[in-house]
């Protein structure tokens, strides 16, 4: 039973093509973005900020120091105006040093968490890298000996003809 096939536009294939390519390599180079900004975050947390807080709790404590410091003075020569504004700048001086240990208290937590809390994504963006590297350039070879096929089917191209290739197709690996 001989059947010809009704191919309305072989060009279509190419411009899929052509679009898988550019496709793989903007995929390719938001995947090198994404890993260059985990390796950054990783090393802001555990560098930047961890120095940072730990210095931002030093000087508060040290500023907490000198305000009850002179709060006590102030208590002692019984100025009551003056122990007042003392009394709001040590409450205000405990409040900003609660909030830096609070930071680095998360700083640290992020220290010890950040591996495991984004490993797992980063594992899945190395199954798309797979894809990218391995799969594409394979689907993006058939396309072309697709294309090819079709062409030589349909008399558009004699069979001695080189495939119009723009990527060195991929042999054919063992599925996985």
């Amino acid at each position: 039973m001989t059947e010809s096939a009704h191919v309305t536009s072989i060009s279509a294939l190419g411009d899929f093509r052509a679009r898988l390519i550019v496709f793989r390599d903007d995929a390719t180079r938001s995947l090198d973005e994404v890993s260059a900004a985990v390796r950054r975050m990783r090393q802001w947390i555990r560098n930047d900020q961890r120095s940072h807080w730990e210095s931002e709790v030093r000087r508060r404590r040290k500023k907490l120091d000198e305000v009850l410091q002179e709060l006590m003075g102030a208590r002692l020569a019984s100025l009551r105006d003056a122990t007042a504004a003392q009394e709001t700048a040590v409450t205000k001086t405990r409040r900003a040093l609660r909030e830096a240990e609070e930071k680095l208290r998360r700083v640290k937590y992020w220290d010890r968490n950040f591996d495991i809390e984004v490993d797992p994504i980063v594992k899945r963006m190395g199954g798309l890298r797979t894809t990218l590297d391995h799969e594409m350039p394979a689907a993006i070879a058939f396309l072309a000996n697709a294309q090819r096929a079709l062409d030589v089917y349909s008399g558009r191209m004699s069979t001695g003809e080189p495939i119009p290739v723009e990527e060195t197709p991929v042999e054919d690996s063992e599925p996985s």
